[in-house]
């Protein structure tokens, strides 16, 4: 998984799977796009105006269930 968040377009993407190609995108509600493989797949989001509806766009917290 990576994250990455580009200051200049305000934009944070979350990528689950790089090596798959998207087949479809989705803006599921306005400002936040899905990716999709072609089998239906979710690959990854991006947030548009990231700073409006992230609290720390520069910040990322990781945690697994133990």
């Amino acid at each position: 998984m990576k994250v990455t968040y580009d200051q200049q377009t305000d934009t944070l993407s979350v990528v689950f799977r790089e090596e798959a190609p998207i087949a479809e995108s989705d803006e599921d509600k306005p400002g936040v796009i899905l990716d999709y493989d072609a089998l239906g797949n979710l690959v990854s989001l991006e947030i548009l105006d990231a700073s409006k509806r992230v609290t720390e766009t520069r910040k990322i917290e990781f945690e697994t269930a133990q």
